[in-house]
């Protein structure tokens, strides 16, 4: 019982995308306001991106205001290897290949100086997407946590990569198409439900390397947090689980869904407040494909061309570099005109308080899970597009699992007319009803799981003592 008295200190390192930081920032939140001292790291390319993104306020450290409701986060910036000036998503192979080589030795030096800190470092809470964090935090004799910020269903995929290699469903010229039933935890699924990568032809791209190591590294972890709810995906946590100590404590939301007092945006966010205040309850779809897939030119138009056929009210978050950094005109001629006062287009907003206003009544999403799990929050059912990665698995957990959306095309590519279809079947009648009939029950399953006697919360408290009982 000496360490009784030890205050736990965490180093939290997310993966350096948009979709990571939040939930992590989130967690850090959380985790200071159970007792424990938490030394957040961006990297200096993530940190520039939101000093920028908060043009009225910037301010050096974005735990500053975090700090003086008595929260003990310090904040610190490593370089992922480039100049801050680099373009990450043009050149993205080659800064891939640095996340892969040159990342852990900045990483490494910096664990080594927070090391020495008063009070003592006693765990590492990083990305699971990192291929560093077990020989980092074995050198600095930390608790190496890795921290899920996707579905359960994601994370067995990747974990038992060799089970679909073995069975010839990955990693093979002529891969099977047929259902895979031996996932542990997993009852069925299909290949075109796999993540991207999972999909390719080509598997030994930056990002496949990737993959391998991280997928390899995690298995050395003393824990895992996932950022789900044991009750929707309870098979595949408890499959887990007989491996190692997982602990489904998602939905890692700001406290109050409220927006976070600690800048989270990569972009300068416009307010759609005013605008949405003035459409009737419900009658609004909110439309955004993340912060990082890029789409084609033609599924734009089609999507404009769908909405224009329709007559639904809706906001349209369109980042400039949505096709790519070197095209940003994409839209019809004569879109704005003739949509008039029906649609607001902006480059970004702030999505937790647009999905929690009244007028939104629908959301036409890529299935980035994050934004899945604030549909759900605010009772919204969805169209869903995805794009990449996770999306496609992440599509099958919302349409044929928990039914509580609908596909945006059936065939290969898209079309106006099924666009404006889905639109109105999503927004108005019998198909409409029963989506939000599921919403609300699941809505119901996440405010339970985050009660004081829910599954996350116990899962969370859980978590605590194991870390404490370690030190």
């Amino acid at each position: 019982m000496e360490n009784s008295h030890k205050k736990p200190h965490a180093i939290m390192m997310p993966y350096p995308l948009q979709g990571h930081v939040i939930p992590f920032i989130h967690l850090a939140t959380k985790l200071a306001s159970q007792g424990f001292t938490i030394t957040f790291v961006n990297t200096e390319s993530i940190h520039h991106q939101i000093a920028k993104a908060q043009s009225n306020t910037i301010e050096d450290d974005i735990f500053a205001g975090a700090r003086k409701t008595g929260l003990d986060i310090r904040y610190t910036t490593v370089s992922d290897g480039f100049p801050v000036g680099f373009d990450r998503s043009l050149n993205h192979d080659q800064f891939m290949e640095g996340v892969l080589h040159v990342f852990s030795a900045h990483v490494d030096e910096l664990v080594g100086e927070i090391v020495r800190s008063d009070p003592p470092v006693t765990c590492m809470i990083a990305d699971t997407f990192y291929v560093w964090p077990s020989t980092v935090a074995k050198k600095y004799n930390l608790l190496n946590v890795s921290f899920w910020t996707e579905p359960a269903l994601v994370l067995t995929l990747y974990y038992h990569l060799d089970l679909l290699r073995k069975n010839g469903h990955f990693g093979s010229h002529d891969n099977r198409k047929d259902t895979i039933h031996y996932i542990p935890g997993v009852e069925a699924i299909e290949t075109r439900d796999l993540m991207s990568y999972l999909q390719a032809t080509d598997i030994w791209t930056v990002v496949h390397r990737i993959i391998y190591r991280a997928f390899d590294d995690v298995k050395r972890a003393d824990f895992i947090l996932c950022n789900t709810v044991q009750e929707l995906e309870s098979k595949t946590i408890s499959a887990l689980h007989q491996k190692q100590s997982i602990y489904a404590i998602g939905p890692i939301f700001p406290a109050g869904f409220t927006k976070s007092s600690v800048a989270t945006s990569l972009w300068s966010e416009s307010d759609c407040t005013q605008w949405l205040n003035t459409k009737p309850h419900g009658s609004v779809l909110y439309i955004s494909f993340g912060s990082y897939a890029h789409t084609t030119k033609h599924d734009i138009v089609e999507i404009a061309h769908g909405l224009m056929l329709g007559e639904v009210n809706f906001v349209w978050v369109l980042r400039p570099d949505i096709v790519s950094s070197e095209d940003t005109e994409f839209l019809p001629i004569g879109f704005e005109d003739s949509i008039k006062d029906r649609g607001l287009i902006v480059p970004w907003c702030c999505q937790i308080e647009v999905l929690s206003h009244r007028a939104i009544g629908g959301f036409l999403t890529h299935c980035g899970w994050n934004s899945i799990l604030e549909s759900v929050w605010c009772g919204i059912p969805l169209i869903c597009y995805p794009l990449l990665t996770d999306q496609f698995t992440n599509r099958k957990l919302v349409v044929d699992d928990w039914k509580i959306g609908i596909n945006l095309h059936d065939r290969e590519s898209i079309t106006r007319e099924e666009v404006a279809k889905k639109i109105d079947c999503l927004m108005s009648g019998k198909t409409s009803e029963e989506l939000r009939s599921e919403v609300k029950k699941m809505r119901e399953i996440l405010e339970k799981a985050l009660a004081t006697d829910g599954s996350s919360e116990k899962n969370f408290n859980q978590f605590i003592n194991d870390v404490n009982a370690s030190m």
